[in-house]
């Protein structure tokens, strides 16, 4: 059973293709969703009064934490989310795409799960995708064990918009290459990362492994990130990112909160497929150890 999920049956590579500009906000959040939620809605109208169709922001936009039972008090179904109600609105408002990077709610079943929705410019939710690579890591002296919150995900995902097919991903998926070549495959051009990198981990790995996605995909690769101090020793690299098909950094956040944008030609992604057929190009083998 394919673990691709795409809104619309038509065939890899979307429909036809428009231009698009597209902005990565960066915010720093902590644990008041009120003063995060205020905080994006004013970087999201100055991105729209620039132009911008597609709006994205961070992982964890709406809430960081350090202590995990505030966060499950926190969570909300989407019915019910103070946040996800105010993007929404914002969406409706000011008539563009707005890319939740993804905020803490419960599934169906009532488990927490870190999930990352699209917004139509007609305020209504038409996709989602919960995180199936949970950070559970001890970079430095750091550690975040993602698990011990989250119910993980299990179907990547895939929306069919204007400006293409858009394959989905969050932070830490971004070390798991074959998630990205499986989207690419389906039909992605555009591939979303929203991320809250930690500081250390940033510093040594953000600009590489995303230049790295969109090389071997011959996406564009857009990724909305965290900065600055959350709280205690957790710390985010910011560096929000658009990134070219051929590996081209397009526009970087830096250190502070703002926004950033570039615009988006789907003719490039065909460029540098024809430059580079690698997607096609697959071959099967074994792994043998020793002689």
């Amino acid at each position: 059973m394919s673990v691709l999920s795409s809104a619309l049956s038509t065939p890899p590579g979307g429909p036809v293709a428009e231009r698009l500009r597209v902005a990565c906000v960066q915010v720093c959040a902590r644990n008041d969703v009120k003063e995060n939620v205020a905080d994006t809605l004013a970087w999201i109208r100055q991105a729209a009064l620039g132009g911008a169709q597609l709006i994205a922001l961070p992982e964890a936009v709406d809430y960081l934490d350090a202590d995990f039972q505030r966060a499950r008090d926190y969570a909300r179904v989407p019915s019910e989310h103070f946040a996800l109600a105010a993007y929404k609105a914002a969406a409706l408002d000011l008539g563009c795409w707005i890319l939740v990077g993804s905020i803490t709610t419960r599934d169906t079943d009532g488990e927490l799960v870190n999930r990352s929705m699209l917004i139509s410019p007609q305020g209504e939710v038409v996709c989602h995708y919960d995180k199936i690579h949970l950070f559970d890591a001890l970079p430095g002296s750091s550690s975040f064990t993602e698990s011990n919150l989250y119910k993980r995900g299990a179907r990547a995902q895939l929306w069919d918009g204007p400006w293409g097919r858009l394959g989905f991903s969050i932070c830490y998926d971004v070390r798991f290459a074959q998630l990205y070549r499986a989207l690419a495959q389906a039909g992605a051009n555009l591939i979303a990362v929203p991320a809250a990198f930690m500081k250390i981990t940033g510093e040594a790995h953000w600009h590489t492994l995303l230049r790295a996605r969109a090389i071997e995909t011959g996406c564009y690769v857009i990724a909305p990130a965290q900065c600055g101090h959350h709280y205690g020793e957790r710390y985010s690299y910011g560096h929000s990112l658009i990134v070219d098909p051929w590996g081209e950094i397009l526009a970087d956040g830096g250190l502070a909160p703002g926004i950033v944008m570039a615009d988006i030609d789907p003719a490039r992604v065909d460029w540098a497929r024809t430059s580079i057929p690698s997607l096609g190009q697959d071959r099967s083998f074994d792994v043998q150890v020793g002689a």
